[in-house]
């Protein structure tokens, strides 16, 4: 019997095939004439020989294996992973969003092009934003976009050379750092209270006539509310710099506050966690950003604008800092999150941050007495133990997740953010009902007993995955991508 588990490699077979083709009836043509002689290859291609059977039950096993929000708990802290909603699904299959092509004439594309915009202007509503792009394809492009309009508008300031740091709290997420180094600025780290929160003197100390900007989420990266953000605006601005909104956290704010009436000038959004749409694997994403309007001049083109009932691309901005990704961002993940801000209306919105709250403080409170809370007040969507207290009994946060994964559970982010030791960071959202959210925190007590009574259960975990323990020095150092013949199983 074929085990699935093989490589589609080791299942293949000479002469087997999944599909009988025709005799081709069109002309040879020689290769050697229309390319140059290294970009031919010599000898056949070594792909995998199988049957059309064989051939979909090794994926389908594979996609069996994979873990989704469709099949299981995924308390992912700071990545928002939540249910995906069928209807976002169908309504991207239309054939009219499906089946059109970037380089159709604008006056066929109208629909595309009015969903676009809506959504842009959905998103300005959202984000308290004048002026917003769809056309960042992630997060991070999202970060990297924003700093080099902030770049570009201190260098229209005459200010180019002399604003040349970002502030950036010690909490922050890790592309905010990555993002103002990619940018071309120097990176100021601000350290946290004891409370979490950024420490203000800090940030009196560091800002000055050398500031661009700084960049800060609102909730935090602890889950906690940012409450002295209106004075770090003032900060901020009173030395000429610019404020940086990064929105991955902006599922706990919707519908009760903007990251506009806190004083941001510049937001990044993801689509892919606040609005429902997938995200993993390496895209698509969406990661549109929005700007007060003396930034507008800056976005990237072209911009998509309304003109007389009629819907169009302008790229007529002397300013732009010019396009950011091909043709007009990741279309699909636009429809998905447009579908979701339509389907649920300002007062959906507005409960899903009140659910994603309740949520967070609920599991944190369950799992209280057994772990290390890293700080003591509300949280909001998402919230940070730490596993020092089994550590000291000789089992960290590390194993504590593999063990998970025995309970069928994607385990939380672990070790981040970097200020919490032996952090275990989890965002229960506003999907998941309580049913689940109580499974999930009697597994983790579990998990705690079994480190005080059957430590060696929890630090030889997985014990019931496809994959157990792996040597993870060698597997990072000895990395095997290819399939190799001479390699035995």
């Amino acid at each position: 019997m074929t085990d699935y588990n093989d490589l589609i490699f080791e299942i293949s077979r000479p002469g087997r095939i999944a599909a009988d083709l025709p005799k081709s009836d069109v002309a040879f043509v020689d290769l050697a004439r229309k390319f140059p002689n290294h970009l031919i290859r010599k000898t056949a291609a070594e792909l995998p020989e199988v049957s059309e059977p064989q051939l979909m039950r090794h994926y389908t096993a594979l996609s069996n294996k994979n873990f989704g929000v469709d099949n299981g708990f995924y308390p992912l802290g700071s990545c928002t992973m939540k249910y995906n909603p069928k209807i976002n699904e169908d309504v991207a299959r239309l054939p009219g969003f499906a089946n059109i092509h970037p380089f159709q004439p604008a006056q066929t594309v109208q629909g595309a092009f009015e969903l676009m915009y809506e959504l842009q202007e959905d998103l300005k509503t959202i984000s308290g934003m004048d002026a917003l792009t769809l056309q960042p394809a992630a997060g991070a492009q999202g970060e990297w976009t924003g700093l080099i309009m902030m770049k570009a508008y201190h260098q229209a300031n005459g200010e180019g050379t002399t604003r040349t740091k970002i502030l950036v709290p010690d909490s922050a997420h890790g592309t905010n750092p990555s993002s103002a180094f990619i940018a071309g600025f120097d990176v100021v780290e601000i350290p946290s209270t004891k409370d979490g929160t950024v420490d203000l003197e800090e940030l009196k100390e560091q800002v000055g006539s050398d500031t661009a900007g700084l960049m800060l989420t609102n909730p935090n990266t602890l889950g906690l509310f940012e409450k002295e953000i209106l004075a770090m605006s003032e900060i901020i601005h009173g030395v000429g710099g610019l404020l940086y909104y990064d929105g991955a956290n902006l599922n706990a704010i919707m519908g009760k506050t903007t990251p506009g009436a806190m004083g941001f000038d510049i937001v990044h959004l993801n689509l892919h966690k606040s609005f429902s749409t997938p995200h993993g694997g390496g895209g698509p994403g969406s990661g549109p950003v929005g700007v007060k309007s003396f930034l507008a001049p800056y976005l990237p083109i072209p911009q998509i604008e309304k003109q007389e009932g009629r819907f169009m691309l302008n790229a007529n901005y002397p300013l732009s800092i010019g396009r950011v990704k091909g043709y007009y961002g990741n279309f699909g993940v636009n429809v998905r999150a447009y579908t979701y801000i339509r389907t649920m209306g300002p007062d959906g919105l507005r409960q899903v941050s009140e659910s994603a709250v309740l949520h967070a403080n609920y599991l944190r409170d369950r799992l209280a007495p057994y772990f290390t809370v890293s700080h003591a007040q509300f949280c909001k969507h998402e919230f940070v133990l730490s596993g020092i207290k089994q550590k000291k009994l000789g089992v960290p946060t590390k194993d504590m997740a593999k063990r998970l994964l025995d309970f069928g559970y994607y385990a939380p982010t672990v070790y981040f953010p970097l200020i919490v030791e032996e952090a275990m960071m989890i965002e229960p959202t506003e999907t998941e009902t309580k049913e689940t959210l109580d499974a999930f925190a009697d597994t983790l007590i579990q998990i705690a007993k079994e480190v005080e009574e059957t430590p060696e259960l929890v630090l030889e975990a997985p014990h019931h995955t496809p994959v157990k323990r792996i040597d993870e020095v060698q597997a990072a150092r000895k990395l095997v991508l290819v399939y190799d013949k001479s390699i035995e199983k």
